[in-house]
């Protein structure tokens, strides 16, 4: 059974990235999200970590703390849960 935040983190990481050659179902959980797996720079992790604390209410302080959550979608999804209000997350 598909996880509803994990997908939903998918769908935000290919829509705010405008990443065209890749499709959320490809994107696996325990991928690498910055460097290795898809790539992402520095650059794009700042447009994602904005995109995710509007979406989400949250807020990722540090860069130790950014490079914690974007390890990868399941370690983003973990973060997102221990941290955001639990009426937006999807159901």
């Amino acid at each position: 059974m598909a996880d509803a935040l994990t997908d939903r983190l998918k769908h935000l990481i290919v829509e705010t990235l405008h990443l065209e050659d890749i499709t959320p179902a490809e994107i696996e959980d325990a991928a690498p999200l910055i460097g290795s797996g898809l790539s992402l720079d520095s650059i794009d992790a700042l447009e994602l970590v904005v995109k995710i604390e509007k979406e989400f209410g949250i807020k990722i302080g540090s860069a130790e703390e950014s490079r914690q959550a974007l390890a990868s979608v399941a370690s983003l999804a973990a973060f997102i849960r221990a941290r955001a209000d639990a009426s937006k997350l999807p159901a």
